[in-house]
């Protein structure tokens, strides 16, 4: 089975497919299916784009939208996770996965399915300490604050992935290249040769093995902006051990009548952008997609967003909520402060810690794949997976779409991304002289930094100076 690996898409669907239709006519055969690792980017209309948690000048409806509306269709069979820079408020309508346009289909938050026998899992987002251990309370609108912890992983998710370990055998997972952003004379895909089982069908599935954690795990789903910790054996919970049991697996088998397929239930939610008639003042809403409806009520597992409403409604949730309306009402609907509006660096300094900027896109997304205990272990053929992949590289006949002017190079946001990854950088440099080396681990920011005086951080060195001649 011939597989391919895309980098960042940032929304470039018409670029990638013709990007892999010339590899097909150059490499040995058609491609399978296409797996994008983060940034894939969503937006089906302007409401969407306001949700991206990127600087006004930098939003772009790209060509998505298209696939979205069935002015086209995906012409290979497309899974992708979400990474930090995506429209949220899309993606949120499915944090179990599924279909956002016909052939194109989102892991969700985490998930695991299967393709001709192999399995494909994946988490969406990156990692950021300061939110890993709260709930999914986020929802839209957004305020400059959820905009981005909506992305931030949290440890259930992870949590449930380590239930779906193989105990007992060696899973191998397909190796790839760190792939760049879909633009010309990028290494942005890689095409591997991936052994499958013959048997198998062609089209997606669901794995018996993860929809039982999900069921096992669905008490444990948390709506809050409260810090908690998963279930462990330390003698402070009843269970800790949520993986799926040969049992537990036959009755959610049975709950779907034997039948593992993903449903092609892809429907349309929102109004689709029109390039001829653009709005931008549409309206943000907090939508429950139907496809996320009828895989809960067939599992029998609850669905984050309805709980989020019905929260929301109740007023039971501890001040997020309130606050991201108070936020949202003082907001005319237009584009927010392009002022980075990141609160990790609030957390206690390590010296040794290497600061990330959540503006970088690099390869904080997970992906993964690897075999079924009935198939192979997947060993993707080297050779000419890395000798298509080098030879592909040095390709200078690109698509049409993918030649750019020189004012399109001048002016592109990749060369202007150097200087706002500096000004960040700076700002966030400054923040860092401001603020306290310590804070309480409490649930919520401290609303001011206090700051200390030139005179005082003389004396704080003066004391560490005695200290070591002590």
């Amino acid at each position: 089975m011939r597989v391919a690996v895309a980098g960042c898409c940032h929304g470039e669907l018409d670029k990638i497919y013709e990007t892999l239709a010339l590899a097909e006519r150059r490499g040995p055969g058609p491609v399978d299916l296409l797996l994008c690792c983060g940034d894939f980017q969503a937006v089906r209309n302007e409401a969407d784009l306001r949700c991206m948690a990127v600087p006004p000048k930098y939003r772009h409806m790209q060509t998505f939208y298209r696939y979205y509306s069935g002015e086209k269709k995906a012409p290979v069979l497309t899974v992708f996770i979400g990474g930090n820079h995506e429209a949220s408020n899309h993606l949120q309508e499915l944090p179990y996965g599924g279909w956002v346009a016909p052939n194109i289909y989102y892991l969700g938050l985490a998930g695991v399915v299967k393709y001709r026998g192999v399995r494909i899992g994946g988490i969406s987002g990156i990692f950021k300490s300061h939110d890993y251990r709260k709930g999914h309370f986020e929802y839209p609108p957004y305020n400059p604050s959820t905009i981005r912890s909506i992305y931030h992983v949290r440890n259930i998710e992870v949590y449930k992935l380590k239930q779906a370990e193989e105990k007992g055998q060696t899973a191998k997972a397909t190796k790839f290249l760190a792939l760049d952003k879909c633009l010309p004379h990028r290494d942005f895909l890689q095409v591997l040769e991936i052994e499958h089982d013959p048997s198998a069908p062609d089209y997606l599935e669901y794995d018996i093995e993860w929809l039982t954690i999900l069921k096992a795990t669905d008490n444990l789903i948390n709506v809050t902006g409260s810090l908690w910790n998963m279930p462990e054996n330390n003698g402070l919970h009843t269970k800790w051990d949520y993986s799926a049991t040969e049992e537990a697996m036959k009755e959610v088998l049975e709950k779907l009548n034997h039948d593992l397929r993903v449903p092609c239930n892809f429907s349309v939610t929102a109004a689709c952008y029109d390039p001829n008639k653009p709005q931008t003042q549409m309206q943000l809403v907090h939508r429950i997609n139907p496809q996320t409806t009828e895989f809960c009520a067939q599992l029998g597992i609850t669905d984050i967003n309805v709980s989020l409403q019905k929260a929301k409604g109740e007023h039971h949730l501890c001040g997020e909520y309130e606050e991201q309306d108070d936020v949202e009402s003082n907001d005319s609907g237009g584009d927010r402060s392009e002022y980075n509006t990141d609160t990790s660096a609030l957390s206690s300094i390590n010296p040794d810690e290497i600061m990330l900027d959540e503006e970088e896109e690099d390869d904080d997304n997970i992906v993964s794949a690897h075999s079924d205990s009935n198939t192979p272990s997947i060993e993707p053929s080297s050779n000419q997976g890395s000798d298509f992949s080098a030879s592909f590289s040095d390709i200078r006949i690109l698509p049409g779409s993918m030649i750019v002017s020189s004012d399109d190079t001048s002016g592109s946001p990749t060369d202007r991304e150097g200087k706002l990854d500096e000004a960040v950088e700076l700002e966030n440099e400054k923040d860092l002289t401001e603020m306290p080396l310590k804070r309480r681990s409490d649930e919520h920011e401290p609303e001011q930094r206090k700051k200390i005086k030139r005179r005082n951080q003389a004396i704080y060195a003066a004391m560490d100076d005695d200290d070591d001649d002590a």
